[in-house]
């Protein structure tokens, strides 16, 4: 009989950390189990919260499904900030699980969609143009608690308000954009990239068809159920992508992983509908080598450690007068 431990002596062990409901990981994620096995890198499976689980034995930790975090965000912020070694790191969970990010990337000069956000017990009306809105928390994942609302019909805009209530409630900040209508046609293209010996390096693309038909109703699991096929990015996309990772608080280099979730706007250049950098689907299974490329870039990681985030661009120093 082969002795598991004495099989696996002295190899790097990688957890892929993942939550309860997903306690053998997700089926895209366990893709790349065996090309790290290839590589001499044992990955398993370790749930986030579970307080047996001693972090300090695992070479590096892979954030992958923990997408239970959503309604205990501090929980989640404080326990990255406490696991050695953790990809992507702590400060960048901490920045990336509240979506108000995108008003720093904003002002940085990305695209993005136009958001509004209200705070808990904060007042809100239906923008008086009456066109289509997406109503969502600020905190969220996996499309829970979003909604689709046509204002220029009295009952979405009540079903809107009672939204927006409903989280302020719950004490979540509530985001509400316009709804981009080429979802429904172009669908939404997610770019993926990966560790490589010069940083992120782009791995892939595909394309998410829509998937908000109307007001919010509840999901009953983890995510809502995403229509996936491959796409070939475009030199507009990449451009917008690579303008986004610049922005990125303390340098894009220090990532294992990000996605680029894009949209067209209405004049159909693209804009940033999200930046995924804490737990992202990478959807290895739509891409010939994609499980390898992620298994490299672990494999860079765990031999080139983290470096620490790069200190912000002082402003320029004025000239003295005279």
């Amino acid at each position: 009989m082969t002795d598991h431990h004495q099989s696996t002596r002295g190899k790097p062990r990688v957890a892929l950390v993942t939550c309860t409901e997903l306690a053998d990981l997700d089926d895209d994620d366990r893709l790349v189990v065996a090309p790290l096995a290839e590589r001499g890198i044992v990955a398993e499976p370790v749930v986030w919260d579970d307080p047996a689980v001693d972090w300090a034995r695992y070479d590096l930790a892979v954030l992958r499904s923990p997408w239970d975090y959503m309604s205990r965000r501090d929980e989640f912020v404080a326990w990255a900030a406490r696991v050695p070694r953790l990809v992507n790191p702590a400060d960048v969970v901490r920045w990336n699980t509240d979506k108000r990010y995108l008003d720093e990337l904003s002002a940085a000069g990305v695209p993005t969609v136009p958001t509004a956000w209200v705070l808990p017990g904060g007042p809100w009306q239906p923008p008086a143009d009456q066109g289509e809105y997406v109503i969502k928390p600020a905190v969220s994942a996996g499309s829970q608690d979003t909604g689709r609302y046509d204002l220029a019909d009295p009952g979405h805009r009540d079903l809107a308000m009672a939204h927006v209530r409903r989280l302020g409630v719950a004490g979540r900040v509530a985001m509400v954009q316009p709804y981009l209508t080429a979802v429904d046609t172009v669908g939404e293209t997610a770019l993926l990239f990966l560790a490589g010996p010069t940083g992120l390096t782009f791995s892939h693309a595909i394309r998410k068809g829509p998937m908000l038909t109307g007001p919010d109703e509840g999901v009953e699991a983890l995510y809502k159920v995403e229509e996936i096929t491959a796409r070939t990015a475009q030199p507009a996309q990449l451009a917008v992508a690579a303008q986004t990772l610049a922005a990125v608080p303390g340098g894009s280099d220090r990532l294992l992983y990000a996605r680029v979730d894009l949209i067209p706007g209405p004049d159909g250049t693209p804009v940033l509908v999200e930046l995924e950098l804490t737990e992202p689907s990478l959807f290895l299974a739509h891409s010939a080598g994609a499980p390898h490329r992620l298994a490299h870039a672990i494999a860079r990681h765990l031999s080139h450690p983290t470096p620490p985030p790069s200190p912000p661009t002082p402003p320029p120093v004025p000239p003295r007068p005279g």
